[in-house]
């Protein structure tokens, strides 16, 4: 196989700004000459030019690696890597990609490659294992539609070594029993200490503005009504309704129960609270409307948080 070259490999899109911009925003390139006409305008090329280095990313197949675009081979370059998978060589890791430019890319350019089989090593022995070095070639062409030879505008020699992965001594660590998860602390400022330090005192103690008399939450250093800084606190009754609620089925996080319901409450002093939700019966989803009434848990014997038990329908 080796010296074998695989047919041609189209890019999808034509060289275009936006995709050049959105690669130079993404790598933190901001050369004028890729992104600014004006300026590009007034060089030695007269326009827009693609940053030498997205050559490779022209022609990268679709989300998969095997979605190419129309036009290019059937033929699969790397079908050396798959023989030597199914003689007992699983392992790959990339060695080497080198790219060379002839010249700078222009806007409207249609890019396609080629790829020749350079060579493949003996077999060779390194830490991660033994296996092959496999080297391949890609040629990079402009496609030209006025006649003229297709243009040649770089190279990329990219290697891999194909392996079977070394044998390593197995280690017989003491296992380690792992530290039981803790309730996450909330962040407390000097803007919602009163809220956080209220459930100690088995209070629900909601943001009340002294100048407008009205409730908000969260807690927040000026009134969102009348943005005043005169800002006390007044004990809600724990009492309200569901509001909205979402059971977290996926993923378990540790040390929350699963499933985990949350209420969205809207207590009966207007405002709304997200907690945790008890008495939610399995596969009986809660109903929006549902009485609900604070109750206050402590977790890890330091923490003590609002739950809303929801009240039986029935009851409410």
């Amino acid at each position: 196989m080796i010296g074998r070259q695989y047919g041609r490999i189209y890019a999808w899109d034509k060289v275009n700004e936006a995709m050049v911009r959105q690669w130079c925003e993404i790598m933190g390139v901001e050369n004028p000459l890729y992104t600014d006409a004006d300026y590009a305008a007034t060089t030695e090329y007269g326009q827009l030019v693609a940053p030498p280095a997205m050559l490779q990313s022209w022609c990268l197949a679709g989300f998969g690696d095997k979605i190419l675009a129309p036009g290019s081979t059937t033929e699969n370059p790397y079908g050396v890597l798959e023989i030597l998978e199914k003689n007992g060589y699983p392992a790959v890791v990339a060695v080497n990609s080198n790219l060379t430019f002839d010249r700078y890319i222009t806007m409207g350019e249609k890019l396609y490659y080629t790829t020749v089989l350079d060579s493949i090593s003996e077999e060779k022995t390194t830490a991660l294992g033994t296996g092959f070095f496999v080297t391949l070639k890609m040629t990079y062409f402009s496609e030209k539609t006025n006649g003229e030879a297709d243009e040649k505008v770089g190279d990329m020699m990219f290697r891999v070594i194909k392996f079977k992965p070394a044998q390593r001594p197995e280690q017989t660590a003491p296992a380690k029993e792992a530290p039981a998860r803790k309730r996450p602390k909330p962040g407390i400022s000097d803007d919602n200490r009163f809220f956080w330090e209220g459930f100690g005192e088995q209070e629900l103690r909601i943001q009340h503005c002294i100048s407008c008399d009205k409730l908000q939450h969260p807690p927040a250093p000026v009134c969102m009504h009348c943005h005043s800084f005169e800002l006390d606190y007044q004990v809600a009754s724990g009492k309200g309704e569901l509001y909205s609620f979402v059971i977290m089925h996926y993923p378990h996080v540790a040390p929350f129960d699963s499933p985990n319901p949350i209420g969205l409450i809207e207590l009966e002093e207007g405002v709304r609270i997200p907690a945790g939700l008890i008495g939610v019966e399995e596969g009986v989803a809660p109903k929006i409307g549902q009485k609900v009434q604070v109750e206050y848990h402590t977790f890890d014997g330091e923490l003590t948080l609002p739950q809303f038990r929801l009240v039986p329908t029935k009851e409410s």
